[in-house]
């Protein structure tokens, strides 16, 4: 009996942690760039009844689940047209602007391309809400300055053309000029979300530069986060909760049924 008791109180728990999950991912359904998490649950230890227990039988019973960890869906999402010329939107799916923080030098990456030009030392930078250093294919912080804007909505342009055919060896050099990149992982989902719609790679993940990667200027993506599918799975939820509360008040009924009749 103390089992059932066990197993709904974990179910419970787990349903008010994945409740905290939906109710986040609800609460950031305007926050361009936001990829919606989802909780996943791994079943815990299983065992046969009435038989050994390395035997497959239908009779199982079971500990309950937990909450292994939570995944973000990092697909490409609805596109908004904006007014500001350091708007960048990523039409890619697993792919991310590199940023780093001024401050401790950490590196985080983001989808979100709503950036801002940010004033330094030595100049105008192109930085996040934060005042984080949007870094180019070099990992070094992308310059800022008007001329430069131009140049990188220009570059990201398929129709775009040189005025004036230059050289082979300029082409080279050209190439090696800062410009807006995006980076891609083996495994997306291992990255860890640090708050600001960022992401941290842990230890072992390296970057890789993603070459001619589809970049919207003067745009923004849109929040992923799906009201009707965020709403079924609120449902479901507080459904499963309450099944397990019942639970926990059934086990308790019993128990104090079998207390009386002991006398």
């Amino acid at each position: 009996m103390y089992q059932s008791f066990y197993t709904g109180a974990l179910g419970a728990g787990t349903c008010m942690a994945k409740m905290g999950i939906i109710s986040n991912n609800l609460a950031n359904i305007n926050n361009d760039g936001y990829k919606p998490k989802t909780a996943v649950f791994s079943d815990l230890m299983n065992f046969n009844l009435n038989d050994s227990e390395t035997a497959v039988t239908e009779l199982m019973s079971g500990n309950g689940v937990r909450m292994q960890r939570t995944y973000t869906h990092f697909d490409v999402s609805a596109m908004g047209q904006t007014t500001s010329p350091c708007d960048f939107a990523i039409a890619d799916e697993n792919a991310f602007f590199m940023v780093q923080d001024p401050a401790t030098g950490a590196i985080t990456y983001t989808r979100s391309g709503s950036f801002h030009k940010g004033q330094w030392q030595d100049g105008y930078y192109l930085t996040t809400a934060t005042g984080k250093l949007v870094l180019d294919q070099n990992g070094e912080p992308l310059e800022a300055e008007t001329p430069d804007i131009e140049k990188l909505i220009a570059m990201l342009d398929e129709d775009y053309e040189e005025e004036e055919e230059e050289e082979e060896e300029d082409e080279e050099i050209d190439e090696d000029k800062p410009r807006l990149s995006v980076y891609t992982f083996s495994n997306p989902s291992h990255l860890l979300s640090v708050g600001d719609n960022e992401y941290a790679a842990p230890a072992g993940m390296e970057p890789v530069l993603v070459n001619n990667p589809k970049i919207i200027p003067c745009a923004l993506e849109r929040s992923g986060v799906d009201l009707s599918k965020e709403m079924v799975r609120m449902i479901e939820c507080q459904r499963a909760y309450s099944y397990a509360l019942k639970m926990v008040t059934t086990a308790d009924e019993v128990e104090n049924t079998i207390n009386s009749l002991r006398g």
